[in-house]
């Protein structure tokens, strides 16, 4: 499926975060505005874990999509991720099972960073609640909860998360999460 964009790419790209260090992204993330959700809704974006652990445990590739779910009072925002085959960063991002039907899962309410409280590593930013998205009891995505800036502000098409484990009242940091405009939700 052909790639489409919101407008022409400014700013840092997926690949140019993804060669950065910890530190960097840090710096990055410190940066970013908070997103706005309608410029998320109805798309799905490239993702991509940088660390090593992520790449040997089988998911360094991703996709994230954006909706807004139907429910008592209203629509809210939400959001889902997709597995990807595990091709190598630089080949093309292809869903599992098919990118015609693509299994969702690791389903996420999306709130202001103020909804997290102390626990949000910085205000500006959207807050992904898997907690709160509906998955099962047994399913261990429930424990994640993401953080989310968008890198540039003339930019909405580039994102970087920073990521948590979630076990009761104490939340680890496991890392940064990198996200690039790819299409239009199917």
């Amino acid at each position: 499926m052909a790639r489409s964009r919101s407008a022409p790419a400014r700013g840092p790209t997926l690949d140019d975060l993804r060669r950065l260090s910890v530190g960097e992204l840090e710096q990055v993330f410190a940066r970013g505005v908070q997103p706005e959700f309608d410029k998320l809704d109805g798309w799905e974006f490239r993702g991509f874990n940088p660390p090593l652990f992520a790449r040997v445990l089988g998911f360094q590739k991703f996709k994230k999509g954006f909706y807004r779910l139907e429910g008592r009072g209203g629509r809210w925002p939400a959001g889902y991720n997709i597995p990807i085959v595990q091709n190598g960063p630089d080949a093309p991002w292809i869903c599992k099972p098919s990118d015609e039907h693509p299994k969702r899962f690791g389903f996420y309410r999306v709130r202001p960073a103020s909804e997290a409280g102390h626990r949000a590593p910085k205000m500006e930013s959207l807050f992904l609640d898997y907690g709160s998205g509906g998955n099962a009891v047994y399913d261990p995505t429930r424990f994640i909860r993401d953080f989310l800036v968008q890198v540039s502000p003339e930019n909405p098409d580039v994102h970087l998360g920073k990521a948590y484990i979630a076990a009761g009242p104490v939340w680890v940091s496991t890392n940064f999460f990198i996200l690039e405009r790819d299409r239009r939700a199917p």
